[in-house]
């Protein structure tokens, strides 16, 4: 057998259903051995970035590890933005790239660099496949390491001519893992008796416990001890029901913001992490004086790494949370349970507060021209079906989101990590394609939908039930709010413009989407969106809805 025919054994024997690519030359060998494994899908993008981000997306709303495919050098330069969302997000995917004959190495043939380092910085493991003979382990090691907590992606090179060889060493795997590991006693003992001291807890909730079917144990926790459960500014899942009493939403960007946030907690617990992602330095911590910290991850490598930590738990997070659990409602008495159920009553009656602040403020503003972020969301949301997934890249429209849809459980939002822009157009592909029976609406800025915007031909050439929403504010307009921030900190002149912050000439996006072979709709008039939406949602495959919203005031 040859070396190209063991790399898609090794495919097919680690479940891999789909590859997302981009083809070129170096890519023939597995191009042309597509034939011959119908079973595996290509899915075929007009850019290497959004292949790779597909394929993040695919990965975690799956559950699978996902396989990406980019073409030598500049394909692989090309993939390495969306590569660092990946890493961000803990996407287990295998990106490969085909590389010149290795005979030629010495002639610098064209296209041809050291794609190992190039896309090292950026990866778990990052290699070469030097002969046929070592294909199956190095594949076989590639799915190991990329699933490894904490999960992220892993690059192999292809030489042509390796593809091609000859060997008798056929497709392996890791065989049966059972990584799910179980906390320490003692350490469980610790965050319970930290969780049944506190007066007023709170829960930072990470990625991770979305990941790992964790949010239900979560949310039985916070109800136990009557705590307070925060997300992280960036996220690429929900991990705490949106709309549950105990809900506090998104933690800011700087610490200065984080720690006012959490001023009134005496005890925080993280669980995932590591935390916190910031933007703007500020010489303080997060985490109040004199608060301890307690944290549960399911890997060694995020426990610690910025907090002195009071308990620190190794271990699958359900099993940890259920464990934790369970030592909290053996050791609680009457007082405690009265204790807790009341702070549950407090959170409830903000969240309503809340609520009713933000709808009235809402309608104060319902008949702007041009409508407002929030007045296109909550008409999009009311026709939404109950079972739709919503793909998250609205960035400064993120509050409006959050505040007009349900998402009651993981697996019904995807946002985005790591601040790189363009990922959720593009995510938006695999989401549908780990999904085909839910309907799958993204909602994105203009700016970032240009980042990606091939994507649209990739929806049209699988005819894919998926809808894109632009909101189209004609800015970048999260820049501008930043520029303000700048400006403030750094005692800069604050009465200036904003320097290339504005999208002029106007991009038509209804145009930009007929022309990928989508069907585009432009809507002005917040009275007429809904019936746009449930026509797009109706009329099934792809359709883009141009929303004109308001932009910074």
């Amino acid at each position: 057998m040859r070396g190209r025919q063991v790399f898609m054994d090794s495919l097919q024997a680690h479940g891999v259903r789909c590859i997302f690519g981009n083809p070129g030359t170096t890519e023939n060998p597995l191009l042309d051995s597509l034939a011959d494994y119908p079973d595996i899908r290509y899915i075929t993008t007009l850019h290497e970035g959004i292949a790779v981000s597909a394929a993040s997306y695919y990965a975690q709303a799956s559950g699978e590890t996902a396989v990406a495919n980019v073409h030598v050098a500049p394909g692989l330069g090309n993939g390495l933005g969306s590569l660092f969302g990946a890493l961000k997000a803990g996407s287990p995917i295998i990106l490969t790239a085909g590389q010149q004959d290795t005979r030629m190495r010495l002639r610098d043939p064209m296209l041809q660099y050291d794609l190992v380092a190039m896309a090292a910085p950026l990866t778990k493991w990052s290699a070469q496949a030097e002969s046929a003979d070592e294909m199956a382990d190095l594949m076989r090691r590639a799915f190991k390491v990329a699933n490894d907590a904490p999960k992220g992606p892993v690059f192999i090179a292809l030489p042509v001519n390796v593809m091609e060889q000859e060997t008798d060493k056929g497709a392996v795997t890791a065989g049966q893992l059972f990584a799910a590991s179980e906390p320490a006693t003692d350490g469980v003992q610790a965050a319970a008796a930290l969780l049944l001291d506190a007066a007023n807890p709170a829960i930072i909730a990470g990625d991770q416990v979305a990941i790992q079917v964790a949010s239900h144990a979560l949310t039985k926790l916070a109800v136990a001890t009557g705590a307070a459960v925060f997300n992280e500014g960036l996220r690429l899942h929900m991990p705490f029901p949106n709309r549950h009493p105990n809900a506090r939403g998104a933690l800011g960007f700087e610490a200065g913001t984080i720690r006012r946030t959490l001023q009134d907690h005496d005890l925080v617990l993280m669980l995932g992490g590591p935390f916190f992602e910031e933007i703007w330095y500020d010489a303080v911590s997060p985490i109040p004086e004199g608060v301890p910290v307690a944290q549960i991850a399911d890997s060694p490598q995020t426990m610690a790494r910025n907090f002195e930590l009071a308990a620190g738990l190794v271990g699958d997070l359900s099993v940890s949370l259920e464990a934790v659990l369970a030592a909290v409602q053996a050791s609680a008495n009457d007082a405690y349970r009265q204790a807790a159920s009341a702070r549950n009553d407090a959170l409830a009656a903000a969240n309503l507060a809340r609520r009713q602040q933000a709808a009235a403020a809402a309608d104060r503003l319902r008949d702007a021209r041009p409508m407002t972020p929030g007045r296109a969301l909550a008409e999009i949301a009311r026709v939404m079906p109950a079972n739709v997934i919503l793909v998250d890249e609205s960035i400064t429209a993120g509050p409006d989101v959050t505040g007009a849809f349900d998402f009651a459980g993981p697996g019904d939002y995807y946002g985005q990590r790591g601040g790189g822009i363009g990922q959720g157009i593009a995510g938006a592909l695999g989401v549908k394609i780990a999904n085909p029976d839910r309907p799958v609406v993204l909602i994105s800025g203009d700016g970032s939908a240009m980042y990606q915007i091939q994507s649209l031909w990739t929806a049209a050439h699988l005819n894919l039930d998926l809808i894109f929403v632009i909101l189209a504010n004609r800015e970048y307009r999260v820049l501008k709010h930043n520029m303000d921030i700048y400006r403030q900190r750094f005692d800069a002149e604050s009465n200036r413009p904003y320097p290339h912050m504005d999208l002029t000439p106007v991009l038509d996006f209804a145009a930009l989407a007929a022309g990928m072979g989508v069907a585009g709709l432009r809507v002005d008039d917040p009275d007429a969106l809904a019936s746009a939406v449930s026509h797009a949602l109706e009329a099934g495959g792809p359709h883009l809805i141009e929303v004109h919203v308001s932009g910074k005031p």
